[in-house]
């Protein structure tokens, strides 16, 4: 054993030691029965999902996580993530980490970490959405993310769900998204008495141009919407005033949700930059590529321009009101899903507001301890931040 490996050996073991306190591994379930209603990934294998039981006070409780990904616009990309674990149950790993919002101990997850914690997988490409009964023998896709949704749930309820005191749906970017479409529809599943409430985490997506000027994001969600036949799935608050793919935007959403919803926010959200605010398509010189993958390579210009887009992410989300049923977590780091990661979640460093951590905020406000409204300071104010920096070979996904 050379001296440099025994030097660095118990560095090393800690670091293990401390990701086994961290996280719990999960195994999967399959939803086999799901396949016969045809409730299934883009490829026509099963739903599934990893469930790690709660206890004692919790176990009246559940926590419904939905995993991100992005979503799928038309049948080329539907069929790139057709083999992939995002469009398929075969390639899922058999035990996904618990940690963050779904870590099993208290130290890590203060008020959730003895409820019954579920992530439920994501392969369907449109955010739970789409439900078109015919499939394409050339392409075997299969397009019923809102059939996934409703048996994944049914199949929780006939394992204890149908006796929740609390429940939450959340999810990170495409599934914080899905947590704010599917909210009132999830709250309706419960009988009154059940207190419920939602959960978004980087999914508050915005419809802003991007720097050429162009509808890029707009444009995307409508190819979404139609591909998938997402429109009957949307909340009918929206769809009688706005067309569909404007429906898929919560700005134009939230105004019509009745159920208690949070939103956790980076006010520069890393993928909305990336994707949104400077997309490939309008950057075909590359002006903004070093600037995407670390804030601090941004020019003057560009951080004046993403303060343009914070204001313009700040006036959408205004949408949801004042009401202290609304609560909101927007802090000014670049970054995307800040619930999963054990370090932005709760830590001795996470990202704070008023002195509180995610997890205290959303905790204390879905007790009704005490609300939470809080918007930071543009950047780079915030000291707290655990600012995303993005490998060189990563690309956009949209």
């Amino acid at each position: 054993m050379s001296g440099i490996f025994k030097q660095w050996l118990p560095i090393l073991v800690f670091m293990l030691v401390v990701m086994g306190i961290e996280c719990v591994n999960v195994d999967i379930t399959y939803l086999e029965s799901a396949v016969a209603k045809g409730a299934v990934c883009l490829d026509g294998s099963p739903p599934a999902y990893h469930f790690d039981k709660g206890s004692g006070a919790g176990a009246n409780s559940w926590l419904i996580q939905i995993e991100g990904g992005g979503w799928c616009n038309n049948v080329t990309t539907c069929l790139a993530r057709k083999n992939t674990r995002l469009g398929s149950s075969k390639q899922m790993v058999q035990q996904l980490a618990f940690s963050g919002i779904l870590s099993n101990k208290p130290q890590f997850n203060p008020d959730f970490y003895n409820w019954n914690r579920i992530k439920v997988r994501y392969c369907d490409g449109a955010s739970f959405t789409g439900d078109i009964e015919a499939v394409n023998p050339a392409t075997n896709l299969h397009y019923r993310g809102a059939r996934v949704f409703l048996a994944v749930m049914e199949d929780l309820f006939a394992s204890g769900m149908k006796n929740a005191e609390n429940a939450i749906l959340s999810g990170c970017s495409a599934g914080g998204l899905t947590s704010i479409l599917h909210c009132d529809s999830f709250k309706a599943l419960f009988p009154m008495g059940t207190r419920v409430k939602c959960f978004s985490d980087a999914g508050y997506f915005i419809n802003a141009r991007d720097v050429s000027g162009g509808l890029h994001i707009a444009n995307f969600y409508n190819n979404v919407v139609r591909t998938h036949g997402s429109a009957k799935n949307l909340p009918a608050s929206c769809t009688s005033r706005l067309s569909p793919g404007l429906c898929f935007f919560p700005q134009h959403v939230v105004q019509g949700i009745r159920t208690p919803l949070f939103i956790v926010n980076a006010a520069y959200d890393s993928w909305q930059i990336k994707n949104i605010l400077a997309p490939g398509v309008a950057d075909p010189r590359g002006i903004w590529h070093d600037c995407k993958l670390d804030i601090l390579r941004c020019s003057g210009s560009q951080i004046e321009t993403m303060q343009g887009f914070r204001t313009e992410f700040l006036s959408a989300l205004s949408k949801i009101g004042a009401s202290t049923s609304r609560g909101y977590f927007v802090n000014s780091c670049y970054a995307h899903c800040q619930t999963e990661m054990q370090e932005t979640w709760h830590s001795a460093d996470s990202p704070a507001l008023n002195d509180k951590t995610i997890a205290e905020a959303m905790g204390d406000w879905f007790y009704d301890r005490s609300p939470f409204q809080k918007i930071d300071c543009p950047y780079p104010c915030d000291k707290t931040c655990h600012n995303r920096v993005f490998d060189s070979q990563e690309h956009p996904l949209v």
